[in-house]
């Protein structure tokens, strides 16, 4: 290229083509690629402090989204949705690092837990593009022993993958990382604390200020529960996925302040963070748009650290569409969802406080 532009020698046609190639390709540069470079774009900072979150050092409730396939969304999709959420004060999404729902291997990583470095470049994209905006990512990993394409199939594929993970992400200091999605639930899930243990202990000497957790599914917790996650692998704040049915967000609060309560029995005080709530789509239940917010309400009041607007596919319908985050490929998360989730975006940061 420098040659082109400077020698007098070289034919104009040739100069020409020279120049065209060098404009396209800066047209083509992708926006994640641009952020990922960037090194002043890396700011945001999420900590803990007294039981609850801090970005760059000021207590914040987080507020965040599902964004499960973020890694087969197009980029402009994913810019698109983090501005329109962020526009509506939400500050945090989570994306799952292995994903293979509706037969979309999307999963940064191989069976093997190897990367695969077209899916992980596009998660070091969505981090930097959050960073570049203060918001939050919940990197989740899965384990499935089932189906390797939906998940880590063992404990082998695992430790590569959360190798892979605190190593490449480690410039960016706004995401945390979620070891196993429901990892105490007896199927092709469940990792046991043992392994638990060694997968946090491999994080902190990699990465020791990197914030983890693995969640557990379907039920409030108990005092096992907490010894596992806390005293045995060592885990940094709690991600409960609580019940889901129509009782469920009247029972939100006083759930959190007796989860809260046993912790202190404990001599302990982390984050809880409802990071999958119930949502639309799931079942015959159809949430309302007061459900939502006495949720979100509830988990605050009672002393959660954070909470997650859930969406996933619409069950029973054609091919599940709309399938919000669990499908992003064809449409981007904001026009996929309905009028009463719509109006959740809309209306979750003023029933709350973020700071």
């Amino acid at each position: 290229m420098k040659s082109c532009h400077n020698s007098r020698l070289v034919p104009l046609a040739v100069r020409s083509i020279c120049f065209v190639t060098a404009w396209a390709a800066m047209l083509f540069v992708s926006p994640f690629s641009m952020s990922q470079d960037s090194k002043d774009d890396a700011n945001t900072v999420l900590g803990i402090k007294d039981g609850q979150f801090t970005l760059n050092g000021r207590p914040t409730f987080l507020l965040g989204a599902s964004y499960y396939a973020g890694l087969g969304a197009p980029e402009e999709f994913v810019t698109q949705d983090l501005d329109d959420l962020k526009r509506h004060g939400f500050n945090w999404v989570r994306v799952w690092a292995t994903c293979g729902f509706f037969g979309q291997d999307i999963s940064a990583f191989d069976v093997q837990g190897r990367p695969r470095e077209k899916f992980l470049d596009r998660l070091k994209g969505i981090v930097a593009e959050c960073d570049r905006r203060g918001m939050v990512v919940d990197v989740t990993l899965t384990r499935d022993s089932a189906n390797p394409a939906a998940g880590l199939p063992d404990f082998e594929s695992h430790q590569r993958a959360v190798e892979t993970l605190a190593t490449a992400l480690k410039e960016h200091r706004n995401w945390s990382l979620d070891l196993a999605n429901e990892r105490d639930v007896r199927d092709a899930r469940f990792v046991p604390a043992d392994e638990l243990k060694s997968l946090r202990e491999l994080v902190r000497r990699i990465d020791p200020d990197r914030l983890v957790t693995a969640s557990l599914g379907g039920h409030d917790l108990s005092q096992d529960d907490l010894d596992e996650c806390l005293t045995v692998a060592g885990l940094d704040f709690l991600t409960p996925h609580r019940p889901r049915n129509a009782e469920s967000p009247a029972q939100t609060e006083e759930a959190t302040r007796e989860t809260l309560a046993l912790m202190k029995e404990m001599g302990r005080s982390v984050p809880i963070v409802y990071q999958e709530p119930f949502r639309r789509g799931y079942e015959s239940w159809r949430p309302s748009v007061d459900d939502f917010l006495t949720d979100l309400k509830g988990a605050q009041a009672g002393g959660a650290a954070g909470w997650c607007f859930h969406n996933g596919g619409q069950r029973g319908a054609p091919d599940e569409r709309p399938r919000r985050s669990f499908d992003l490929s064809e449409r981007r998360l904001i026009d996929q969802l309905d009028d009463v989730e719509h109006a959740v975006l809309e209306q979750a940061v003023a029933a709350i406080r973020t700071e």
